[in-house]
């Protein structure tokens, strides 16, 4: 061989051990990212979907249905990406439950599967929707006890309040989806309607309950313990969220067949909703000021980070609430206003999409391991 063949071969295995070196960098990012996930990352499913409903109610099919397409494919990626996480990062998964901080994360995949289920039912999805609604339902029971053990009740370390933030009202969104879903699916059923409406209004009750005990947890530590700016993350936004979902749910259960459970509590769960609405419509301009006071008067960084979905999905579900409490209690301007919001929650979930995306590209798919 000749040292022209000779410089050939050399730089052929050079190239060949700089790709594979990169493949295995590329690799350890990924596992790294897996690893680390964090549990609420299926808002991105829930923002996702929700915005999907509101384009539906505007009449933008095409739009409706890409979004549908892209919290369908969110969600086939969260749910590979944390089984991975039980196969093979249980320690890692472990220490997540027991953190009062991130544990109530994990009910975000019971409000995505609902919220995904929901879509899917305005669809004519009957029986994928009615799926999704099982798993939601079997999810949210397990999760309910499982969590407030490991992250709160079975800790040591007292007192816990002083961990409590605003992923605790997604326990709340969690409950409400249930009967979100279900009501969804009451008029495209036959038989079972009277189950589905017990689901709807049991879900419901304990949803409003939670909240009541959430908002104790959080306004106690808010109160007993210092408050540094960057305690107040995006999460604090579902506070505002778990308010919308609850009317949505509620003005779907009013809007349901006659069913034992649901003639008992229509006038109730109305007029709730009602109350609801307007305690979500004043946590709005709060919690702008709370964004404000961490990042331009105290100059945290504007930083892309999973919890962001956990501002999209609150405008978005306002919306959407806003657009069914309006038809079901005959409230024209509730209706407007939901309507209009919508939109810019659609702005919004864009503004986070791309930012995610920057995000991954730079932390994952580009990133040097030193």
């Amino acid at each position: 061989m000749g040292a022209s063949g000779a410089r050939s071969a050399c730089r052929t295995d050079v190239a060949t051990l700089a790709a594979t070196s990169q493949g295995s960098r590329l690799r350890e990012r990924v596992a790294t990212a897996a690893s680390t996930a964090n549990p609420g990352y299926f808002a991105l499913v829930m923002g996702s979907g929700i915005v999907s409903i509101g384009m539906d109610n505007h009449h933008q099919r095409v739009l409706s249905v890409v979004l549908l397409w892209i919290a369908i494919a969110a969600y086939a990626v969260l749910v590979v990406v944390n089984g991975w996480r039980i196969v093979s990062f249980r320690s890692l998964l472990a220490s997540d439950f027991t953190d009062p901080r991130r544990a109530f994360g994990f009910f975000t995949f019971v409000a995505g599967t609902d919220v995904l289920g929901t879509r899917l039912a305005i669809a004519g999805w009957r029986g994928l929707a009615l799926a999704l609604l099982v798993v939601g339902s079997v999810s949210w029971f397990v999760l309910g006890y499982v969590v407030p053990w490991t992250a709160v009740l079975g800790r040591s370390v007292r007192p816990v309040v002083a961990a409590a933030n605003g992923t605790w009202f997604i326990w709340v969104v969690a409950s409400q989806s249930i009967a979100v879903l279900a009501a969804a699916l009451e008029p495209q059923t036959q038989g079972g309607r009277r189950e589905l409406a017990l689901l709807a209004v049991f879900s419901w009750s304990v949803g409003v309950f939670l909240y009541a005990a959430a908002g104790v947890f959080v306004a106690a530590r808010l109160m007993l313990y210092p408050l540094d700016p960057a305690d107040l993350t995006p999460p604090y936004w579902v506070a505002m969220g778990a308010t919308a979902i609850t009317v949505l749910a509620g003005a779907r259960i009013v809007q349901m067949a006659d069913a034992p459970m649901v003639a008992a509590t229509r006038g109730l769960i109305a007029g709730a909703s009602v109350v609801f609405w307007a305690f979500g419509s004043w946590l709005i301009p709060a919690l702008v000021a709370a964004g404000w006071w961490r990042h331009a008067v105290h100059r945290i960084p504007l930083r892309y980070e999973a919890a962001w979905w956990s501002i999209v999905f609150p405008l978005g579900m306002y919306g959407v609430a806003g657009h069914y409490i309006g038809r079901a209690d005959n409230l024209p301007i509730v209706r407007t206003i939901g309507e209009n919001e919508t939109w810019f929650a659609l702005a919004v979930w864009a503004a986070v999409l791309i930012a995610m995306f920057a995000h991954l590209t730079r932390t994952v798919l580009t990133a040097r391991i030193v």
